[in-house]
């Protein structure tokens, strides 16, 4: 048994909590996606309709702002721009938690 007092402080260089967090999580892939918008179609509508050429309306008009979900989960929104030849998005709002806006 030590004599010591286990609580107390080491010299032992402590990282910072975010840091090491940081560096645990850094490389954890995470998936970004940006919806354009949604539609529910039915098994007829898919096996009668879509093929090359067909025009599938979605419900988000031109113009409004697209969702940008990472793991499926909304946390921000932004807008389609051009790069060059891509596309890309320009985020414009960040969500924060329990859906609360943040500037």
């Amino acid at each position: 048994m030590s004599t010591e007092d286990e609580n107390e402080p080491t010299d032992m260089p402590v990282e910072p909590v975010a840091a090491s967090f940081e560096t645990l999580l850094g490389d954890v892939p995470l998936e970004l996606s940006v919806e354009l918008g949604r539609v529910t179609l039915s098994l007829r509508d898919v096996a009668g309709r879509l093929g090359p050429g067909s025009i599938i309306t979605l419900t988000k008009l031109a113009g409004e702002q697209l969702d940008i979900r990472i793991n499926g989960r909304l946390v921000a929104r932004g807008e389609a721009v051009a790069v060059g030849e891509r596309y890309g998005v320009r985020i414009v709002e960040i969500i924060g938690t329990g859906g609360a806006k943040l500037s």
